[in-house]
């Protein structure tokens, strides 16, 4: 059960550095964890684990912030200032894939000891970035617009709740059905492909829900 606690507790933690990076930066700081999130989940994203009996890969919840992050700068400064980070995040996770390829072709000293560890790593990333990249663009401004028509529908303060889990989780389902086709069919069997996606889309899920509390104290922020 170290996974499942644990993985509560990180999520947590995950969510309170969004409110600290607001809280102590405003609307930059939103920005900053934008492109921050979308980096570190593709690293994370490359570590498999087993949670709830069911095969996972890592990088949900930090993935899940950006959503949350998108959702605050919507319902606080609008929509245009949602879209802005969405490129933001997009532009970041194409730097830095672009970047860390070419530092894969340095040729590395007699005495290096990194070149392999970051090779494991990176050597991934581009078909990785592919299927997130994609994945990031679809689904993100899934959510800017779906959450902008229900700030329309839904648009009282104690409604928050269904402009962010209706946004997110209908465009966390497209995220998880892009990415998990790219990179990962061809690689793993078919069936474990169903099973991360089944898993994937669950954790975020919940994750999603779990981040509701944290948009209501973000509206409160001044």
């Amino acid at each position: 059960m170290f996974n499942e606690w644990f993985g509560l507790i990180f999520v947590l933690i995950n969510f309170l550095f969004v409110l600290a990076f607001y809280r102590l930066f405003g609307k930059t700081g939103l920005f900053v964890w934008i492109g921050f999130s979308t980096v570190l989940a593709n690293l994370q994203v490359v570590k498999t684990i087993e949670i709830f009996g069911l095969t996972a890969t890592l990088g949900n919840a930090m993935y899940g912030t950006a959503f949350l992050v998108t959702d605050i700068l919507n319902e606080k400064y609008g929509k245009d200032e949602a879209k802005k980070a969405v490129w933001i995040g997009f532009l970041t996770l194409t730097a830095m894939t672009i970047i860390m390829q070419m530092v894969l072709l340095f040729k590395p000293h007699e005495i290096d000891i990194a070149h392999d560890s970051l090779n494991t790593i990176f050597s991934l990333l581009p078909r990785i970035a592919l299927g997130s990249l994609l994945a990031y663009l679809v689904s993100q401004f899934t959510d800017v617009y779906i959450f902008s028509y229900l700030k329309n529908k839904f648009p009282k303060d104690n409604q928050f709740w269904i402009r962010n889990n209706g946004s997110t989780l209908i465009s966390q389902l497209l995220d998880t059905l892009v990415f998990t086709t790219i990179a990962f069919i061809g690689v793993y069997p078919i069936q474990d492909v169903w099973q991360i996606f089944l898993t994937t889309y669950f954790l975020k899920a919940l994750i999603a829900v779990l981040d509701t509390p944290f948009g209501y104290i973000a509206k409160r922020m001044k």
